[in-house]
């Protein structure tokens, strides 16, 4: 199973929503990894504690052999961090990817990371894959690479009227590139069900028979908490209300078919 969770809009909680899904995954027993594609380096950050210099190249030196036509990328291997967590490995990400983005793009390296994810999906159960806020070389070599796309929704009226545009841009490239490619829903983050604004919202997009998962993330101090201590929720507070409802959602989606 190789899952990326993507929406152009920042801020929508791409990374927690990534980095607590795979840490759930690992916490029930299935070796798991997360490959972080984004320059902000946040699901790096949050996962191992490292920072700055102390981080590895991890994707970025991937990508950097792919252009000078090194080992590694002719192997399709990378360097995998283990996490403190149990069966939690991340492929680290750094600023160096802004630099390398468009080098790759001139080069046609849009296929390299499905064929790294091809070789790693025989030694992991279930890939994560984080991207940046665009849909830039990252996202969409993301998008060919995976075989499910998860969108997290805001309820906000920019987020909304932005995903449509999202939707059919996948679709595009399911039928360009990953024909396999399965949108499993818009997850919807930092739901606020006593406002009466984001209920409204939420009602118009069921209305509109978008696939808006039955599982709600709620907002809570409690998830800048755990980013703070580099602690996914399922280990800072495994009975916190935003933990169970990852927990569920996690369940919901399940990991193989």
């Amino acid at each position: 199973m190789r899952r990326v969770v993507f929406n152009q809009k920042g801020g929508v909680g791409k990374s927690s929503i990534a980095c607590n899904l795979a840490a759930v995954s690992a916490h029930e027993g299935y070796r798991t990894l997360l490959i972080d594609l984004d320059a902000q380096a946040n699901s790096t950050q949050y996962l191992t504690g490292l920072v700055g210099e102390d981080i590895p190249m991890g994707i970025a030196d991937f990508f950097k052999q792919s252009l000078s036509g090194g080992p590694g990328a002719k192997k399709n291997k990378v360097e995998i961090y283990q996490t403190p967590f149990d069966d939690l490995h991340v492929v680290t990400a750094t600023s160096e990817l802004a630099d390398l983005q468009p080098k790759l793009e001139a080069k046609h390296k849009i296929n390299k990371l499905r064929k790294l994810l091809e070789n790693l999906s025989e030694d992991y159960e279930r890939i994560y894959i984080d991207t940046p806020p665009a849909l830039n070389f990252y996202a969409v070599s993301a998008l060919i690479a995976a075989d499910r796309v998860l969108i997290p929704f805001d309820c906000d009226s920019f987020s909304r009227q932005a995903l449509y545009g999202l939707l059919a841009e996948i679709e595009d490239i399911k039928e360009d590139h990953n024909e396999h490619l399965i949108v499993e829903g818009i997850v919807v983050n930092q739901f606020q069900p006593r406002a009466s604004l984001p209920q409204q919202m939420l009602d118009a997009l069921l209305a509109e028979g978008l696939p808006v998962l039955p599982v709600y993330l709620g907002s809570s101090v409690k998830m800048r908490e755990s980013h703070h201590a580099s602690l996914p929720l399922i280990h800072l507070d495994p009975r916190h209300k935003l933990t169970q409802q990852f927990v569920a959602l996690h369940d919901l989606l399940g990991g193989e078919g």
